[in-house]
């Protein structure tokens, strides 16, 4: 019996007894390759949407802590304490990553979308009835980033599953819908808190947010047990190889950039003069720059590499944080630099997928992940106090703009050692294959096969090839 997540496609005949033992072989590694398309456009686009519906949501979170710190909505509450909420929501979304990989492993990726639905919703709806700052760090803070990260875990594995050449374009489009939702989300909330109330604004979200995840919950299909995926909560021997820890370099200090930026941009809107409702336009602006910019992010990957794509935008991100945001003193200048700037401010998380296949292989892909979420925890916790910390401290927005900044160029240089190790694996075993050594010829890489001795060679060559240009 077909397992109930598996895609079959009803064009393909199931062959008779003789047939399956005859052609198992080459029948079961015909299907282990993504078909490069297909239903595999349905399932990114419910991906995206799904990202607008939880990444999205929280990225509006920057409007509501303007106006958190503007009106003292809860009485003796901190501008630190309020600024741990947005980062307590993707530390727990980041935290419970393991169980969310277990969850998807036993009872499938319906069972575990299904629960984050149940989770976020309650996380919204309860912000609604929330009347002091604990409150807030159980519903927006903990249920809801709960929530988002069970969603998010059984979803963002998906759309790497169904491409190859495409790979990261999918993975581009699906990654776009956390920028677009937040542009939405960024202006709606603003707009709803001002006419409505904040109570109503978190019940309107809430039901939203229950209506389109459950719709795409429906309508997704992952290839988990076709590809042979693993699904472990944790293989820490991942961490022995010096190329994953470049990786995990780049995911935390990526968050240490990426998460103050997005929280803080409409209170420095504030800082400099701005309305309130000039500065939640600045975070939807913001937002409508990630939307725009993941997408040709992730098709350029698929053409000029992903790990040199991956590198050139974040460190263009450090880049515009310097001589641009520095310099930013008025709504035009600012509006530019939101827009031009989003477009590579979650290059993170429109690359992680695609650079950690190169990694690892997509049989290792979901334990990979899992570890790279536990990296990030602490960053996305504490980038933005640390941010507000500097703010409060130096009496202006220089010390955070330049801590976000270096943060991004810190990222950029790990990306840029990683494919130093990559470069130098592909050459040994471009050379062990024109030897025609056995070993080697029989190798699917991006399934996860490996050549150990490739492997070292890359990472004995790091700094002989990091420099040298070559699509990886």
């Amino acid at each position: 019996m077909a397992e109930k997540n598996d895609f079959i496609s009803p064009a393909c005949p199931i062959p008779g007894p003789e047939e399956q033992s005859q052609e198992a072989p080459s029948s079961q590694q015909d299907h282990a390759q993504p078909p490069n398309g297909g239903y595999g456009w349905v399932c990114t686009l419910c991906v995206a949407l799904i990202n607008a519906h939880t990444w999205g949501m929280n990225s509006s979170y920057g409007v509501f802590l303007a106006h958190y710190l503007s009106t003292d909505t809860f009485p003796g509450a901190t501008y630190l304490q309020y600024a741990i909420v947005g980062g307590l929501s993707i530390s727990c979304a980041m935290l419970v990553s393991p169980l969310a990989t277990l969850s998807t492993r036993y009872f499938g990726t319906h069972v575990s979308l299904s629960f984050g639905i149940a989770l976020e919703t309650a996380g919204l709806i309860g912000a609604s009835f929330a009347y002091s700052i604990w409150h807030l760090f159980l519903s927006q803070g903990i249920a809801f980033g709960i929530g988002m990260g069970f969603l998010f875990v059984a979803s963002v594995g998906i759309p790497p599953q169904w491409f190859t050449t495409k790979r990261s374009l999918a993975n581009g489009i699906s990654a776009s819908g956390s920028g677009f939702g937040g542009l939405l989300y960024s202006l709606a909330a603003g707009a709803m808190i001002k006419s409505i109330g904040l109570p109503w604004c978190f019940r309107v979200l809430g039901l939203l947010a229950f209506g389109v995840n459950t719709i795409c919950t429906i309508l997704i299909r992952d290839r988990n047990k076709i590809i042979g995926s693993r699904q472990e909560a944790f293989d820490i021997k991942l961490f022995n190889r010096p190329e994953y820890l470049l990786l995990s370099g780049y995911g935390f200090f990526s968050m240490l950039g990426y998460i103050a930026l997005v929280f803080s941009l409409a209170d420095y809107a504030k800082s400099i003069g701005l309305n309130a409702s000039q500065a939640s336009v600045i975070s939807a602006i913001l937002n409508l720059g990630q939307g725009l910019g993941r997408p040709p992010t992730g098709y350029f990957s698929d053409n000029i590499g992903r790990m040199n794509m991956a590198g050139l935008t974040t460190f263009f991100c450090g880049l515009l944080a310097f001589l641009v945001w520095i310099f930013a003193k008025s709504y035009g200048v600012l509006i530019f630099y939101a827009l031009v700037g989003g477009t590579v401010t979650g290059t993170f998380w429109a690359t992680i997928g695609p650079v950690a296949v190169e990694v690892v292989g997509l049989r290792d892909l979901p334990s990979a992940l899992n570890l790279e979420w536990l990296t990030i925890v602490l960053p996305c916790t504490f980038s933005e106090p640390i941010a507000l910390q500097l703010v409060r401290g130096t009496g202006g927005y220089l010390g955070a703009q330049l801590f976000i900044g270096f943060m991004y160029t810190a990222a950029a240089l790990c990306v840029l050692f990683l494919r130093g190790w990559k470069v130098g694996e592909k050459n040994e075993l471009a050379r062990l294959k024109n030897e025609n050594l056995d070993e080697v010829n029989g190798l699917d890489i991006d399934l996860g096969s490996t050549n150990e001795a490739a492997r070292q060679e890359g990472r004995r060559t790091i700094w002989k090839h990091f420099w040298k240009w070559r699509k990886v």
